[in-house]
């Protein structure tokens, strides 16, 4: 009984915290303390350590709270959260998640929409991911199951420079079914994306600065062009004259 008790009142606590101890919140009498560039100061009661924090403006963070004694360091703990949590985003932002796409063709499919297809299944495999490709088979075209697998090794071999076959062609049911696996990796892709729009980006002003200088030529040519044709009336009284 007591120790459903006890597992009743954990639950009613809330969450544990899994952020280090800091300062005050450190209840041990002595330390393994590091300094700020990472030197071994040593073994120092709990006080002495809270105190050399307050003389170099630092926290004192317990840094390995299973060591015997505790390990703390002396650090800017609100710097180390900032740099830490930027250092979690942009590891996420690098991840790469693998994706796999799907197109479907027909036996007979129209040489135009063949070529759409073949499009869209270069695109997904410059972008990194896989594709499934799916041949549908209906009423007698599924005694014809050579159509398909011909269809898709010539696929197959359109892409080659970009994919492979991972998974041969196999019937499944009404349809078959063949996986192609790029040769780059996720990772790569987003990189050359980002190099890519980067050099968009660069290019963006020297366009615009070509266009305004075009737009600044023809404004000069309108100005002078009144001049031109006021100036033609001039020779019509003198051939009257004459």
């Amino acid at each position: 009984m007591a120790v459903r008790q006890t597992v009743a009142w954990c639950y009613r606590g809330g969450s544990i915290s899994t952020e280090p101890r800091i300062n005050d919140r450190i209840r041990v009498p002595e330390v393994r303390l590091v300094g700020p560039s990472g030197e071994q100061v040593g073994i120092v009661p709990l006080a002495k350590a809270l105190e050399l924090a307050q003389e170099y403006d630092l926290d004192l963070v317990e840094v390995a709270a299973n060591a015997r004694p505790p390990v703390c360091k002396l650090m800017d703990y609100g710097k180390f959260k900032y740099e830490s949590a930027m250092k979690a985003r942009e590891a996420r932002k690098n991840q790469a998640h693998t994706v796999i796409k799907e197109m479907k063709l027909r036996p007979k499919i129209d040489p135009h929409d063949y070529d759409t297809k073949k499009g869209h299944v270069v695109r997904f495999l410059k972008q990194g991911d896989k594709v499934k490709i799916t041949i549908m088979f209906r009423g007698r075209e599924q005694s014809r199951p050579e159509l398909g697998y011909r269809l898709l090794q010539r696929l197959a071999t359109d892409v080659e420079d970009l994919g492979f076959i991972e998974s041969n062609p196999k019937q499944d049911g009404r349809n078959m079914i063949m996986v192609l696996g790029p040769h780059k990796k996720k990772t790569e892709a987003m990189a050359e994306a980002r190099e890519a729009q980067a050099a968009r980006k660069a290019e963006a002003p020297t366009t615009e600065s070509r266009r305004d200088r075009a737009a600044g030529s023809d404004a000069i040519e309108a100005d002078e062009a009144p001049e031109a044709v006021a100036e033609a009336p001039a020779e019509e009284p003198a051939e009257a004259e004459a």
